[in-house]
């Protein structure tokens, strides 16, 4: 089988989404992790840290060659996904054709799994707003404040992050983009180990629980961001 065909096939097709699909999810979890640092600055841990844990972990995964390494690894699998999403959605379209008279409603299929293009669209946008606040000033203008820890010279995003978030509008849609990630994940999770395949009911009923609970504490963390600047839970100098 030509290699080509493995992206052009069906079942190739879905193979990668998958594989992309499981590569972003573990990204996730460490962009939340990373991002989850600004709460140190929360009153009841610790008002003095006015960032130094977020902004110190944010230099770490920018500062080394391996992690330089992997945003290019990450942009490929986003790009990969979102490309081979929008391939499989065209071919769905193609077949379905003039579709059904009377509406299956979601007794075929869940609201969830047929608005994936839909989803993956807006996640797409909320990709780009976020790429354009805060990846672009800190990787290619290197326009922002810095701040020095212990001798060493670093950005601070921290203070990127509130002035960002100091807007409602953006809040609101970075809100709107969390909330399209959310469902996104809660078919595509344990979709991706299914088209791996994993069918048996039992792995299948944990891997959805499992899901379930992944996106639920994810995704909640990502909202809270947003709104614990703009309501300065968190803020420099609290």
């Amino acid at each position: 089988m030509k290699w080509s065909y493995f992206f052009t096939s069906a079942v190739g097709r879905k193979i990668v989404m998958a594989l992309t699909g499981i590569f972003l999810i573990s990204f996730l979890l460490v962009h939340v992790g990373l991002n989850a640092c600004i709460f140190a600055d929360l009153n009841w841990l610790n008002p003095a840290d006015n960032g130094e844990m977020f902004n110190k972990a944010a230099h770490f995964m920018g500062s080394t060659i391996v992690t330089r390494l992997l945003e290019l690894v990450l942009f490929a699998g986003f790009l990969l996904h979102i490309i081979q999403g929008y391939a499989i959605e065209a071919k769905n379209r193609s077949r379905r054709g003039q579709g059904y008279k009377v509406s299956m409603g979601s007794r075929g299929s869940t609201w969830m799994s047929r608005s994936m293009a839909i989803l993956g669209t807006l996640i797409f946008l909320y990709l780009v707003m976020h790429i354009a606040q805060f990846w672009v000033p800190s990787r290619i203008t290197k326009d922002l404040q810095e701040v020095t820890y212990n001798g060493v010279e670093m950005h601070n995003l921290y203070l990127r992050m509130y002035e960002v978030f100091q807007q409602p509008v953006v809040v609101l849609l970075y809100l709107v983009g969390v909330a399209a990630l959310a469902f996104h994940l809660l078919h595509g999770f344990h979709s991706a180990f299914r088209s791996m395949g994993v069918h048996n009911k039992k792995y299948l009923s944990l891997l959805k629980g499992l899901g379930y609970g992944f996106t639920v504490i994810v995704c909640l963390l990502f909202a809270l961001m947003p709104i614990a600047m703009y309501l300065q839970w968190v803020s420099p100098n609290s």
